[in-house]
């Protein structure tokens, strides 16, 4: 093994003609396997099979008050689905609406409402827009976007025609110079999107001093809002293990502290913790914005599957043995998934050191929990990384979805999605991966050396 950086070119020649035997032999394989979303395996989704039969045939589905789950009603969500994901995010179940299997669409929902009708008495940001593109025809209103980060997060802000500002991620969360400079100065920045722990797609947990100054944001708009999508809060790979998980101060709790209650909004589903496509979700926020929000909202629908609700807590209830616990469930429950994930997190990262350390043409970092490895190529190579491993059969998330717009500047960072494929087929999928990058960047370096 050499570095690439500091050979010469009858030497970097030698290493691709070798590389392109290998690549060679994998496309006559034929293979099909992909890597591209976070898709939990079939085994775990047969961890969660007990889930529906967690209500019995011969009894009326009711709530803990005697509310018939099959009926309509309940807005908010019953109860039992409000406390438990209240337990989730970390807040009181008067800051929770548990709805459907969802999160995206609250997501999506929430923004959609601050374009229609304003938040809080606020004018509604679309007539916003309408009135600073009179005023200014090159701006548009802004939402920053912490890079590299959730492709769906920013198609959701693109399509309702925000300007998608890239902020730095660094090793403890967002740049917070950058953060501050844009929110406390620029009327026009209405929110950032956020994914604090274990984030997509580069497994970063955010410092309690990143949460503090998220709380004590001052923004020059008055309906400026943290989008706080905690997708991953109880995702560790080892969470038995000391020192092997990370912790996440609590938003809610810091932004009480620092007098900006209604600054907040927090997501969350079970999508990858029982069914990815029937699962429960929750929207928290402040009392005040849940007044506002559960009064749009009620024109919009009479209540969410309160049926679903009731089977996943009488589920996660029945995995802790004890009723009114369905967060020790959970916390079980995730155990067994990191049981089957953690070594295909371990498969892809030993490949990797294997084949590519010590190159000086790729970074990645080993990730405590959550459901993606982020792999930084030498710049220039991820496009064609991409367009190598789909050729040879393993499709990947397509370079520079981890930016607003697809566009990531230095074409470096490639998303890895180890869930669900199984093991075998991961480490073949690992093993081609390598060789595309190596022969990316030989490729490039040799045209730089010609």
């Amino acid at each position: 093994m050499f570095t690439y950086l500091d050979k010469s070119e009858a030497e970097l020649k030698a290493e691709q003609q070798a590389l392109q035997q290998s690549y060679d032999s994998f496309q006559a394989r034929a293979l099909k396997l992909n890597m591209a979303r976070g898709k939990p395996s079939p085994d775990q989704l047969d961890l969660a099979m007990p889930l529906l039969s967690a209500l019995p045939d011969n009894q009326t589905p009711v709530d803990q008050n005697g509310e018939d789950a099959r009926n309509y009603g309940l807005l908010s969500g019953i109860p039992e689905a409000r406390a438990l994901m209240a337990e989730y995010l970390g807040v009181s179940a008067q800051n929770v609406i548990a709805a459907g299997s969802s999160s995206l669409n609250l997501m999506y929902d929430t923004v959609a409402r601050a374009m229609s009708f304003g938040l809080r008495g606020n004018l509604p940001m679309h007539l916003q827009q309408i009135n600073l593109q009179i005023q200014h025809p090159d701006q548009k209103l802004r939402f920053l976007c912490p890079v590299p980060g959730y492709d769906r997060h920013f198609a959701i802000t693109a399509l309702f025609g925000f300007e998608n500002i890239p902020i730095t991620l660094n090793e403890d969360g967002p740049d917070m110079d950058e953060v501050e400079r844009h929110v406390n100065n620029d009327p026009n920045v209405k929110g950032i999107w956020c994914v604090p722990k274990y984030s997509n797609p580069t497994g970063t947990t955010y410092s309690d001093q990143v949460v503090r100054r998220f709380a004590a944001l001052q923004p020059a708009a008055a309906d400026f809002r943290i989008y706080w999508d905690n997708a991953y809060a109880v995702h560790d790979l080892y969470p038995d293990t000391p020192n092997a998980t990370d912790q996440l101060l609590n938003l809610k709790d810091a932004c009480d502290e620092a007098q900006n209650p209604d600054i907040w909004y927090m997501f969350a589903s079970t999508a990858k913790i029982s069914f990815a496509g029937a699962g429960i979700s929750a929207l928290a926020s402040s009392e005040a914005n849940l007044t506002e929000i559960e009064a749009q909202m009620g024109i919009q629908t009479i209540g969410h599957d309160k049926i679903n609700q009731l089977r996943h807590v009488r589920w996660l209830e029945s995995i802790a043995g004890q009723t009114g616990n369905g967060m020790a469930g959970i916390r079980m429950h995730m155990k067994r998934l990191a049981a089957l994930l953690a070594p295909k997190f371990e498969a892809v990262d030993r490949v990797l050191s294997r084949d590519l350390s010590g190159l000086n043409i790729a970074m990645w970092r080993k990730p405590k929990g959550g459901y993606f490895i982020s792999l930084e190529v030498l710049p220039g190579t991820a496009k064609r990384t991409v367009e190598l491993c789909k050729q040879a059969g393993v499709t990947l998330t397509d370079a520079g979805a981890t930016w607003p717009g697809g566009n990531d500047p230095n074409d470096s960072n490639i998303r890895i999605a180890p869930s669900y494929p199984s093991l075998d087929e991961l480490e073949l999928a690992s093993e081609l991966l390598s060789i595309c990058v190596r022969l990316a960047a030989l490729e490039k370096l040799l045209k730089e050396r010609s």
